[in-house]
């Protein structure tokens, strides 16, 4: 027999769901029904690559303005699903940002 947990929770099977919060609603089909606050998906509209947009097929490591927009403050590459840049850019836009910081023309960290 289940004993009663400190703090008013009664556990075991007496009906209750997990952590004791009420009984456990059945459908027509026999299947458990969620009761409690939907959850919600996360949506949100996809971003569009610049560099695809534009049809820039070659990212130059030269370009310093283009490329210090997909850094931040703290010198480290922005996301592509903060950015929206497609994969196949991003792994270009991340190896000429790399380049610049080699050659120097691109701190590694912010000051």
């Amino acid at each position: 027999m289940f004993t009663k947990r400190p703090g008013g929770r009664s556990g075991g099977p007496q009906g209750r769901g997990p952590g004791g919060r009420g009984p456990i609603k059945f459908g027509r089909d026999g299947k458990p029904i969620r009761t409690g606050r939907p959850q919600r998906k996360w949506e949100y509209k996809k971003k569009e690559c610049k560099f695809c947009v534009e049809k820039i097929s070659v990212i130059d490591y030269k370009d310093i303005p283009k490329l210090q927009k997909f850094i931040t403050e703290r010198g480290k590459i922005v996301s592509s699903r903060v950015s929206g840049t497609c994969a196949k850019h991003q792994r270009k836009l991340s190896q000429a940002i790399k380049r610049e910081r080699i050659i120097a023309l691109l701190p590694f960290v912010a000051e």
